[in-house]
């Protein structure tokens, strides 16, 4: 990985003093109106992450040259947010032009939206710029998949310099957001002894054998829209969602960490942030490298 002491919280505070009140009320707007949309923006500033590194290269379109990223399969119909990020980006291009990168703006927001949730909030780290191209490749293999067993999901962690604890207290972001039937119908009708039968029983009622693939159901089915510790302590119930949800409480290196955070919001809350600041760190365009797109989704 790259340096990252070029990053500073302070980068934009003379060139663009108004930057991180602009994207807040954009990300405040979204998710007002779709509290759903505080665990896509934080999605999509970890899909951005995990591939190239933090460099926006998600928001890329498919052009002559570019392959998107966005219909690789962990992203495709999946990953939403988008018109958030151009949004902010629009009305930071009125104030100043071509100086606030696109992923920044993915950075900001995933702060943003935990935040306006009950998650942690943390200094975001600022000065990264943007890439001039995607990895439809990188983001088929290198992004962690719901049917990953453990050492694959740790080893992928380490791989973008991420600790096992920060990949526990990252899956910890499983406290908001949807999954999709077909990503957990192997695991509800497995009569496996890992998951509660009651719990099984009541998602099998919204994700039959056949059909219905994109029916969503919460991955914290306590409190869905609220980020807190009480993905951990489904987990402890046999009731995560997601294979790789479970997993990470089923007799291995990781119980006594989901053990720590479901007895201590407080571990888990300053855990995230700390996780959510290293995941930002990784491999940024900073200096000369990298460009700052005026439009996310192309390139100059």
């Amino acid at each position: 990985m790259q340096c990252h002491a070029q990053l500073s919280s302070t980068f934009y505070d003379r060139t663009c003093p108004n930057a991180l009140n602009t994207i807040r009320t954009s990300v405040r707007q979204a998710v007002s109106s779709e509290r759903r949309m505080a665990a896509s923006l934080i999605r999509l500033h970890f899909h951005d992450c995990f591939v190239q590194g933090c460099d926006a290269s998600i928001l890329l379109d498919e052009t002559p040259t570019i392959v998107s990223e966005k219909t690789a399969l962990p992203n495709l119909g999946s990953v939403r947010g988008y018109g958030i990020i151009e949004d902010a980006k629009r009305e930071l291009e009125k104030t100043c032009p071509g100086i606030v990168s696109c992923a920044d703006i993915l950075a900001v927001a995933a702060r943003d939206a935990s935040a306006l949730v009950g998650g942690p909030s943390w200094t975001v780290k600022l000065g990264r710029r943007d890439s001039t191209t995607a990895s439809h490749t990188i983001a088929e293999t290198d992004l962690p998949g719901p049917f990953d067993p453990l050492d694959r999901l740790i080893s992928g962690f380490a791989n973008k310099g991420l600790s096992t604890r920060d990949m526990v207290a990252l899956s910890g972001a499983h406290s908001i957001g949807q999954a999709q039937c077909f990503l957990f119908r192997d695991r509800i009708y497995s009569n496996g002894t890992d998951i509660d039968v009651g719990f099984a029983s009541t998602r099998r009622r919204q994700c039959p054998q056949e059909d219905q693939n994109g029916n969503l159901a919460p991955l914290d089915l306590v409190t869905p829209n609220q980020l807190d510790n009480n993905y951990f302590k489904n987990l402890r119930q046999r009731k995560g969602l997601l294979q790789s949800d479970q997993v990470l409480l089923s007799g291995g290196s990781t119980d006594d960490i989901v053990s720590e955070y479901s007895n201590s919001p407080r571990a888990f809350a300053s855990d995230f942030a700390a996780a959510m600041i290293r995941m930002g760190d990784i491999s940024p365009l900073t200096g000369q490298n990298g460009i700052i797109r005026t439009v996310c989704g192309s390139i100059n």
